[in-house]
């Protein structure tokens, strides 16, 4: 394990806050480039400048305002009042809703377009539960039968709330589920609004082909926070994406292997735009 990084598809991360500033001599003597725990990273991703107060080509997208539904137009707050109505949203505790979640997760994915479609079992959601222990996880039940039919995860870290989770069954998209869901949130952190205080929903977002974040943004005031990309990649890999990102954009990202080279050689084209 290196202290500060975890390994997450491919690649090292880091695991302080987005606000805070990662320990890059780990990149800079190389030992990022060994086994950090879940495997050997082919890269490593930074954000630096955060929220620097001008427009970047990478951004998180935060809330760090308290949420005034009165100040949406009309057609947003109906949505969110719809939601309210058909949804009651609360804090579960998902070990004794285990089988709930399974149903759900896997209507869920069923949407997912195939290249990054999860494979899930009753064992996967096992696994994915008891991860949940130190995280507020909440649930969304139909007021008309009472069954969960969504559920979102928000890491709560002291300094900032990581919203990292969303799930929700499709047939209840057209009902407000996910209105009433981040509602909910907000209404739980309502008055930790001060002091630097966020929610981020997290980065960027490349490859996953979701509009959630402008979502976010169009109807809870989530706003983005600018800062600049960094990468570094693992000797070999670094000359491979030089030679392939003039052919970027002939590169189709139909399987996993495709989406995998075209989400590193566009994260390529943002760090060297930046």
């Amino acid at each position: 394990m290196i202290e500060g990084w975890k390994y997450y598809n491919h690649a090292a991360i880091p695991t302080c806050a987005p606000h805070e500033k990662p320990d890059i001599s780990v990149i800079e003597n190389g030992l990022v480039w060994s086994n950090i725990g879940g495997g050997t990273p082919l890269l490593a991703c930074w954000t630096s400048d955060w929220d620097c107060g001008y427009e970047t080509n990478w951004w998180y997208v935060i809330k760090d305002t308290p949420f005034d539904v009165a100040s949406l137009k009309s057609k947003r707050r109906y949505e969110i009042n719809k939601g309210n109505k058909n949804f009651e949203v609360r804090i579960i505790k998902p070990k004794d809703l285990e089988d709930d979640i399974y149903r759900v997760t896997v209507a869920a994915y069923s949407g997912w377009p195939e290249k990054y479609r999860p494979s899930v079992t009753k064992e996967s959601v096992a696994d994915m539960v008891q991860q949940w222990k130190d995280y507020l996880v909440f649930g969304a039940f139909s007021k008309e039968d009472g069954i969960l039919q969504g559920y979102a995860i928000v890491e709560d870290h002291g300094t900032y709330a990581a919203f990292s989770v969303l799930r929700t069954n499709p047939a209840s998209e057209k009902n407000g589920i996910n209105a009433a869901m981040v509602d909910s949130i907000l209404e739980e952190f309502k008055d930790r609004f001060r002091d630097g205080f966020y929610i981020c929903d997290g980065a960027r977002s490349i490859r996953h082909e979701t509009a959630f974040q402008d979502y976010l943004e169009k109807y809870f005031a989530f706003r983005k926070a600018f800062c600049k990309l960094n990468v570094k990649y693992k000797s070999g890999l670094g000359l491979a994406v030089k030679m392939l990102c003039p052919f970027r954009k002939m590169i189709k990202g139909k399987t996993t292997i495709g989406s995998n080279i075209s989400g590193i050689l566009k994260m390529e084209e943002i760090r060297r735009n930046s």
